[in-house]
Order: structure tokens, then sequence, then C-alpha cells
């Protein structure tokens, strides 16, 4: 199902604009029939978006892919080895609010839990959440937003310890409404 929703064409070259450019990985795994998406918690080391959490991703270095972005962020971060990735396809592009850098997030399927380190230069914890408890009742919240005259809308993921928000929120729900579309 999860395979259905996501398998989409795979566009590797990076978009050249006046924004940064990031590619972040949404790597999903089954485990006790359940599908489970592995998350980070943002260093207190780095510059912006302290311990927030976040996909394992960031900048695209010049002459580089948007995949191998993608795929190189998640080894320096995580650890987790190029490949054991399928990347089936992408999620809708984003810009953040806060640095307005372009975000391209690449769905990659692993073939089980994978074993993750987290660099702490990078990521403060690595860890990993089932679809379905993002779908409980209670967990996931939206609010309309006001910033520079533009309104939005903010996706808000209350998680044990944790709450995602922000570009993931965004694309958490993203994932999760085209799961649920071919369910």
């Amino acid at each position: 199902m999860v395979r259905a929703a996501l398998t989409t064409g795979v566009d590797q070259k990076a978009v050249r604009g006046s924004e940064p450019q990031s590619a972040v990985l949404v790597a999903l795994f089954e485990e006790d029939g359940e599908t489970r998406v592995v998350l980070t918690r943002r260093s207190p080391l780095l510059r912006f978006h302290r311990h927030e959490v976040s996909f394992p991703g960031g900048r695209v270095e010049p002459g580089e892919g948007l995949v191998a972005a993608a795929l190189r962020e998640a080894f320096e971060e995580v650890g987790l080895e190029p490949a054991a990735v399928e990347v089936i396809g992408t999620l809708a592009p984003l810009t953040t609010v806060s640095s307005r850098a372009l975000i391209t997030p690449f769905v990659g399927l692993l073939k089980g839990r994978p074993r993750l380190v987290a660099n702490p230069a990078e990521v403060e914890r690595v860890f990993d959440v089932a679809l379905a408890d993002l779908l409980a009742d209670g967990v996931h919240s939206s609010e309309r937003w006001e910033r520079l005259g533009s309104e939005f809308e903010l996706h808000f993921f209350a998680l044990p310890g944790d709450i995602v928000w922000g570009a993931t929120g965004r694309m958490l729900t993203d994932l999760l409404e085209r799961v649920l579309a071919v369910a």
C-alpha cells in the first residue's frame, strides 16, 4: 500500500533559483505489520532549528543531485547506508517559512529496521514512529498562522516527548494523505 501511494518519478536535479536547495529522506520500514518512519531531533549545536524534529537531510552541494544529497545527509547524520535505501518517489517540495529553503523530500524504503547512530554534531536523537500512531486520535492538530501578510496552515504531531511541526509536519501530513488515499 505504501509503495503504491508513493511511487512517482524521481527528479534528481536541483532546481536553480534564488532559494537554497535542500533534500531530505523520508525513510520507511515495516515492522510487526506496521509501516514506520525515521525521524531525528536536531542537535543543539546547530545554527538553525535546534532541538526540532526533522527528517535526515540538508543542503545540496554544488554539482550534487537531490537524491544524492538526501542519501549523503542521511548517512552523515544517522549512519544510514545509501545502498540500503530504495528511493521510490517524492513528496511535494516545499519552502520553509523561516529560512526560505526549498526542500525536496524523497521517500525511501528500507528492508527492515535500520541500525542508526546519531552523529552528535547534527542529531540529538534518532527515533521512529508508526504511521498508525501519527493517525491516532489527538496526535495531529493544525492551526492557521499568518506571516508577512500570508496565511498558511501549520501542522502539529504530538509524540511522546516531542512535537513535530513546521516543514516536517507538512511533509508528514503529505505522506499520510497519500497513504490514506490508496488505503
